[in-house]
């Protein structure tokens, strides 16, 4: 078969990028993504698929199934967008106030769909194809709630493929790299009970913003002196919250934050020194310290084999590969269908200029439009390989 170039899919380019910038126009947050749910549903049958709503919430799975062949792939978009209001000044801007697709979720989407448009003209593969719209990716409750519905059961795949992408990059580069490619995202939540008092007689209470401010600096002495250099490991304090005023000295304080780490052991070690740390200010000061610790997301781990296949999808699409990219410091929903099956997480560059080359979450970031048919190009070469035997080269 011949490689499947993003060329193959101009015809189809300007209605993708009509239905990405109509779901860019609505924006749903995770777990009330009706519409574009329905829109994509609506589009999958239109394709001739078959289609199953209301996984997980709101989650679809589109279904394509070619000949006899045994071996089934799924392919994930996430659908849900951000609680940020979008500062910018393209013709497509979101209508909803407050909400906007800041993480590009509606260019995953669009891009599966087309994938799913164009295989399903195909009849040069065999096997089942699984497209899965999934709700909720930013809260780490989407993938979870779709397992739990029981999708890997009623679409038992055999390997599991998710694209993300990434700006500053350059356009169409693909990369990611076998072992952990995201870090896992741990929130902590420190409770300080202290005494309150006067300003003016600090001696008399027990200052809790000292004690939190003590705290706070000797969490960052975990990853400068506790944990092996260059590790991944991230901590952050990103709230102070106290009762205090204009002249008492707060009795109570709260820390929030949370840390990213590459490996389950690096997590619980993180954990275990968090609460050392508390345990050991708390005897000092003579105060009450208590620890909440839940992980939100687990760390995103790639298969080496699943891994090879897609830099290998990608370099016969005619498209720049990375098949070493240092793991990321952000975490990914992904990681759960990751660690239920065999899969690769990959990064796909949205481009340097602009909008495009926004981080992602920013309020001025946008989807590259011309990332849409490169990244169903890229699916559809993936299903052909991994579905009709070819997939022997290695990178």
């Amino acid at each position: 078969m011949p490689p499947i170039s993003s060329d193959m899919l101009t015809p189809m380019r300007d209605a993708l990028v009509a239905f990405r910038h109509d779901i860019h126009r609505h924006p749903e947050l995770g777990f009330q993504e009706t519409r574009t749910a329905g829109k994509v549903a609506e589009a999958l049958r239109a394709a001739g698929l078959e289609v199953h709503e209301g996984i997980g919430g709101t989650g679809i799975v589109g279904v394509l199934r070619r000949g006899n062949g045994p071996r089934s792939i799924l392919l994930r978009a996430d659908m849900d967008a951000l609680p940020i209001q979008e500062n910018s000044v393209h013709d497509h801007v979101s209508e909803t106030p407050g909400v906007m697709h800041a993480c590009g979720h509606d260019g995953h989407t669009t891009m599966l769909l087309g994938a799913a448009q164009c295989l399903a003209e195909s009849d040069s593969f065999g096997g089942t194809v699984y497209f899965l719209f999934q709700p909720n990716e930013e809260h780490g409750l989407g993938a979870k709630a779709m397992l739990a519905d029981g999708v890997l059961d009623q679409f038992p795949a055999d390997e599991v493929y998710a694209i993300h992408n990434l700006p500053g990059e350059p356009l169409g580069v693909f990369s990611t790299c076998s072992g952990t490619i995201c870090s896992s995202e741990t929130l902590f939540e420190i409770n300080i009970r202290g005494r309150g008092g006067h300003a003016a007689m600090p001696q008399v209470g027990v200052d809790a913003i000292l004690v939190g401010a003590e705290v706070v600096q000797a969490l960052q002495s975990i990853v400068a002196r506790k944990v092996v250099p260059g590790s991944g490991i991230v901590v952050s304090v990103t709230e102070f919250i106290t009762d205090g005023a204009r002249n008492v000295l707060p009795g109570n304080a709260q820390l929030k934050g949370d840390f990213r780490a590459r490996t389950p052991a690096d997590r619980e070690l993180v954990s275990g020194l968090i609460r050392q740390i508390c345990a050991g200010v708390a005897q000092i000061h003579r105060v009450d310290i208590a620890v909440d610790i839940r992980t939100t997301f687990v760390e995103t781990i790639n298969a080496a084999e699943q891994t090879r296949a897609a830099m290998q999808a990608a370099t016969n699409s005619g498209f720049e590969t990375r098949p070493d990219r240092h793991p990321m410091s952000f975490s990914e929903d992904f990681a759960h269908f990751a660690a239920a099956c065999p899969g690769c997480f990959i990064l796909m560059g949205n481009g340097t200029e602009g909008s495009h080359g926004q981080p992602l979450h920013a309020s001025d970031y946008d989807f590259n439009d011309q990332a849409l048919t490169l990244g169903a190009a890229f699916w559809a070469c993936l299903v052909h390989e991994r579905l009709s035997g070819e997939d022997t080269a290695h990178v």
